[in-house]
């Protein structure tokens, strides 16, 4: 699964699911929302965006009250499916787990996955000390 990198072009066939489609088949709070969304989590070509999963972490820990170590977790496992995309797997994967440990919010864990390759610019001392951490 490593490298599994979405190049633009390859997206023409894929579908694009909004947060509630990851919630519904998350949380399973509507049977049948859950079930339409897992039917397509399952067998069709999806992408999913950084921003879409940023919202996601958002509502599972704000309104669902979730733990991070779940929400890492559960997307971990999601975005490992073969038929699931996202822009950079390497990246988005480092991240959850960096999310999973570190008092940190899911957009700033995505910057300090990005500092190995990416200078990150910030006077965020939490996120410095990450992006400090994840030099190697």
């Amino acid at each position: 699964m490593l490298g599994k990198i979405i190049y633009w072009k390859n997206l023409k066939n894929m579908i694009r699911i909004d947060t509630n489609y990851i919630i519904r088949y998350l949380v399973n709070d509507d049977i049948k929302m859950a079930d339409i969304a897992e039917e397509v989590l399952t067998t069709k070509r999806v992408f999913i965006s950084n921003e879409i999963l940023a919202e996601v972490v958002y509502v599972l820990q704000g309104v669902y009250e979730i733990s991070k170590e779940d929400i890492s977790n559960q997307l971990l496992e999601l975005i490992s499916f073969e038929n699931i995309s996202v822009s950079n797997y390497k990246i988005v994967n480092k991240a959850l787990k960096i999310f999973k440990t570190k008092n940190l919010d899911f957009v700033d864990c995505l910057l300090c996955s990005y500092s190995n390759q990416d200078e990150i610019l910030t006077f965020d001392k939490k996120l410095n000390k990450c992006i400090s951490n994840n030099q190697v």
